[in-house]
């Protein structure tokens, strides 16, 4: 008879102390010994990780109001413009937005960083003032302790299955994906494979809205499908299936945060970045969720991606796996090149194990998710239209 466990099921023993939580990691050669079947009736929790740069970050403050009032119009963070179109005293400041005195050296990724760190962040907003908000202009210092909500809101996170980037021009490159050396001189990656969220769920058979996780060192929640949702099963040329295209918007405390799991990053040449710390939690409730969990590195292929070509549709110099990757050379055109990972893969496990750690406690419990992701989404260009 095939084994169903429900959520209710799994949180009961969580909160008993009698449930088996294992890492991603460790699930791989407990099937190898036993089998789906029997490994699927004796584990009921994997746990996942990811820890790399997350461009599509960011986070909603409120200040509080001053005396006399502000309905702040234009706001800046340590010189870092947020976003001053909502209510009188909250904003948004994205993680990728320089700042306007340091540029490339400081932006809103290192004032989220510095916010959870619990350093003074220089406040400054102008207003063209109104009768119930009669200020016109306001400069201080906040703290996470001072300020309201810190929210922690990411349109964008944990992207499922990253193209791997090189660049055949003559020149060296700047890009989100690092310097890319001349002639096929490095390649990197950005996905941690088999510790990846979702690439042990690709499927989406427990990841949905309302699932909690891990963010940041953290309890938060997937709060809707990411941007740019795109979910692919595709083929590569030995008929292999490849998952990619899933994403995630999730949202978090920040006040409650830790900077081991949030950090500022700076890509020369290209920007700041955050870089996220996110654990998922995948319930096995049959052995087709097994299945999923028990994936290798050497299973899990990717796309080389050509990043010297200067258009949205980009040649494909091949696939490749993750345990290839990791090695620390690839093969492309018969030549070798080394690879280097944007993500953490050491951290990534830390988070895996932090998060079994937790459920082990009692203290993180399993929440169904209320909705479902769409099994197919259309992923549109922008048309310049005249």
């Amino acid at each position: 008879m095939a084994i169903q466990k429900t959520y209710e099921e799994i949180n009961t023993k969580i909160k008993s102390g009698k449930a088996v939580i294992v890492t991603a990691e460790e699930i791989i050669s407990i099937v190898e010994e036993k089998g789906i079947e029997k490994a699927t009736e004796e584990i009921d929790v994997v746990t996942t990780g990811t820890f790399g740069p997350m461009c599509s970050s960011g986070a909603i403050i409120n200040f509080g109001h001053s005396d006399p009032p502000i309905r702040m119009q234009k706001i800046w963070l340590n010189e870092v413009e947020a976003y001053g179109g909502l209510a009188a005293v909250d904003t948004y400041i994205g993680a990728t937005q320089l700042s306007e005195s340091k540029g490339m050296e400081y932006g809103g990724a290192h004032v989220i960083e510095d916010l959870i760190s619990g350093k003074k962040i220089r406040l400054r907003a102008i207003s063209q003032g109104t009768d119930c908000y009669p200020r016109r202009e306001i400069e201080t210092y906040i703290t996470k302790e001072s300020i309201n909500q810190a929210i922690l809101f990411n349109p964008r996170n944990g992207y499922q299955n990253y193209n791997v980037a090189v660049n055949t021009s003559a020149r060296k490159i700047y890009t989100y994906m690092g310097v890319l050396l001349p002639n096929l001189g490095n390649a990197t990656y950005s996905t941690s494979g088999q510790l990846s969220p979702l690439l042990n769920d690709p499927e989406f058979i427990t990841i949905g809205l309302g699932t909690r996780i891990f963010l940041g060192g953290a309890q938060g929640y997937i709060v809707w499908e990411g941007t740019q949702f795109y979910p692919q099963i595709l083929k590569d040329e030995g008929g292999k299936t490849i998952y990619k295209g899933g994403t995630l918007a999730v949202m978090g405390d920040l006040k409650e945060m830790s900077t081991d799991y949030i950090r500022a990053a700076i890509f020369k040449g290209y920007g700041v970045s955050l870089v996220v710390g996110i654990g998922i939690p995948i319930p096995i409730l049959n052995s087709e969720v097994m299945k999923f969990v028990a994936i290798k590195d050497e299973d899990i292929y990717t796309q080389i991606i050509d990043y010297s070509f200067p258009h949205r549709e980009r040649p494909s110099l091949g696939w490749v796996n993750y345990k290839q990757l990791r090695e620390g050379n690839i093969t492309i055109r018969g030549g070798n090149v080394p690879t280097s990972s944007l993500s953490s893969y050491a951290k990534a496990r830390e988070i895996a194990q932090k998060l079994k750690e937790e459920i082990l406690k009692g203290n993180f419990l399993l929440q169904k998710p209320i909705q479902k992701f769409p099994k197919e989404s259309e992923f549109k260009p922008l048309l310049e239209i005249h």
